[in-house]
Order: C-alpha cells, then sequence, then structure tokens
C-alpha cells in the first residue's frame, strides 16, 4: 500500500471553497441546434428563454445549463479550452440506459472508457463541446480515493476503452454492476478531444 494519502478537503483545510457546481453555461453561433441537443440528452426543462439566451435545468436548482447565442464563429478542433464536464449517474443500470435511450434518436458517444474510478461515456454536442456520463466504479470516496494512489492507477490514469453494446447486454442480461465495473485489463487509451 503506498504511504501517500489522499489530500483533505479545502473545508478540512480551514479554507473556504464552494459547495457544488452549480451551472455551466454554453456560448454558440446556433440557439435552436444546441438547445435541442441539451433537451434531447439532459431530458431538460426551459425555465425560462430569451430572444438569445435559455436557460434549462433537470433537477432541482434552478438552471443547470445556459445557452448564449452571440456571433461566434465555431471552435477550431485541438484548441485550448474546457475538454469535457462530467455527469454522474446514480448507477450502471441508469448510465447505460442513457446511453440506450439516446443511441435510439441516433446520439452516440465519441469515448467509452472505463477510467478505473468511473466507468464513463463521452458525448459531443453540436458544438464539439465534450460532457461526461459516468458512474461511480467504488461504493465509497474513501475507496475511489484509495484507487487513485494505487500502483494500477499510477501505470494506467487514463483507462481502457469498452464497447457500450457488449456492456449494455451484460447490464440488462443481469450481471452484477460489481462486475462490470471493474476496469478490465487492456493498453492505455489515448485522451481523445
Amino acid at each position: 500500500m503506498n504511504a501517500r494519502t489522499f489530500p483533505l478537503t479545502a473545508r478540512e483545510r480551514g479554507r473556504i471553497a464552494p459547495t457544488k457546481l452549480a451551472h455551466v453555461v454554453y456560448l454558440t453561433h446556433d440557439l435552436k441546434q444546441m438547445l435541442a441537443w441539451h433537451q434531447q440528452v439532459f431530458e431538460a426543462e426551459v425555465v425560462h428563454a430569451g430572444p438569445n439566451i435559455v436557460f434549462m435545468t433537470y433537477d432541482d436548482e434552478h438552471h443547470r445549463t445556459a445557452i448564449i447565442e452571440a456571433p461566434v464563429a465555431a471552435k477550431p478542433p485541438g484548441t485550448t479550452g474546457v475538454h469535457h464536464i462530467a455527469y454522474t449517474f446514480e448507477d450502471l443500470r441508469t448510465l447505460m440506459a442513457t446511453y440506450k435511450r439516446l443511441k435510439a434518436l441516433d446520439i452516440v458517444p465519441s469515448w467509452a472508457i472505463n477510467h478505473g474510478p468511473t466507468t464513463s461515456l463521452y458525448y459531443k454536442d453540436p458544438d464539439g463541446n465534450q460532457v461526461e456520463f459516468q458512474v461511480e466504479n467504488f461504493p465509497s470516496v474513501a475507496e475511489t480515493a484509495q484507487y487513485f494512489l494505487s500502483q494500477d492507477f499510477t501505470d494506467n490514469p487514463i483507462g481502457v476503452e469498452y464497447d457500450p453494446d457488449d456492456l449494455l447486454a451484460k447490464v440488462e442480461a443481469g450481471v452484477s454492476d460489481v462486475d462490470l465495473k471493474k476496469r478490465p485489463p487492456g493498453p492505455i487509451s489515448p485522451i481523445r478531444g
């Protein structure tokens, strides 16, 4: 076992930090297309729509996403910026049910990977922004922290790609989540952008 410990939270260190991530705001040149995608993918409801801004939510937050339309150019591939924003699902069954629902709408992930700490599906919205839909692979934060400190994670901090159709079939066949969330052996995946 590695002698290092996982860092204390800011609060545990006597610091002031945010309590949660509240919302994400996107800037786009095509509000209608972005709105339709986010409503389908997140099953979000609009809480306010103006001539060039929309606020929406999918839970009890007043808004989780806003989209602003402005005369901007599309972001060239391979430029700097946010790589992705991740959203956690309750369990593997709900993650794969979402995959199945979106696939029926011809929305497919650009990357399916078991990172070790999470099993994840990455999607790109119409502007190329990536969202990660994930499920935690360990039952507690402490166990996840220990995995981050393990040799397995040191040897492969990115993860191993998987076939989401194969995983969906196993979930629907009733294979245990514990077995399915174990990162399989395999080559280190390159980071996809």
